[in-house]
């Protein structure tokens, strides 16, 4: 099972499109709590891999779009997110209804995401239970970072500066399907946002916690002893 090791008691799993899809699990215990669920066709390495890391306590989503929630419902674990994520979690919709793909600016890229949107969703999440600001999950605070997603969410932790942030930023140019410049960040495109300017505001917020590694929900985690130039400047983005 290829696994990277983020942090301490952290590790990542990345598949589907290029491998730019990524799960995360947190040793709690004697088992994992896992933090975002990828896509559908990352439901089997998901189970292996929370096999191979103790067993799967739980399934925490970052937010509830289709890319995000895709493993949840084959997994067998509660599932939890934020109480402002639990409509469209549960709901049966791929492309979130608040998306405006008309503001994509590559003809070709507006026409494939919805198809994209379907392939990545495993379809509506039966929601558990709700996690919030300040709560804690595995030895990490619940931070609350809305834009992207109105209940989207990140975990921290103060202790060696690590945050996992699902799509509060991105270090992927969404618009054009590829990796952004090594070490660049954005904040998430204006065609995904549930409200842009708050999305701009959570990023700026993620930048003031002076994180040393921010692990995102596409491509590998940005480190870094100086890392708040670099999401002040993602903030400005779009």
């Amino acid at each position: 099972m290829a696994l990277d090791r983020v942090a301490g008691g952290v590790w990542l799993l990345r598949g589907d499109f290029r491998g730019a899809m990524n799960i995360y699990f947190i040793e709690d215990g004697d088992g994992v709590v896992q933090f975002d669920a990828g896509t559908k066709s990352m439901r089997k390495k998901a189970a292996e891999a929370a096999r191979e890391l103790g067993g799967l306590k739980r399934i925490v989503l970052g937010h509830a779009h289709a890319d995000h929630r895709g493993t949840a419902p084959y997994l067998g674990a509660p599932v939890f997110c934020h109480p402002d994520e639990v409509t469209d979690a549960e709901g049966d919709k791929a492309v979130t209804p608040y998306f405006n793909l008309s503001l994509l600016p590559v003809a070709p890229v507006r026409w494939i995401y919805p198809l994209l949107l379907r392939w990545w969703d495993g379809g509506a999440v039966k929601v558990n239970g709700t996690v919030s600001e300040g709560d804690e999950v595995a030895g990490f605070k619940v931070l609350h970072f809305p834009g992207h997603a109105p209940g989207l969410i990140g975990l921290w932790r103060e202790s060696d500066r690590v945050a996992l942030v699902s799509d509060t930023v991105y270090l992927v140019d969404s618009a054009r399907l590829k990796p952004l410049p090594h070490g660049e960040a954005s904040v998430p495109h204006p065609a995904f946002a549930w409200n842009h300017q708050e999305a701009k505001r959570s990023v700026r917020r993620l930048a003031e916690l002076e994180p040393l590694v921010v692990a995102t929900g596409h491509e590998e985690p940005l480190r870094g002893d100086n890392l708040r130039p670099v999401l002040e400047a993602a903030a400005e983005k779009f």
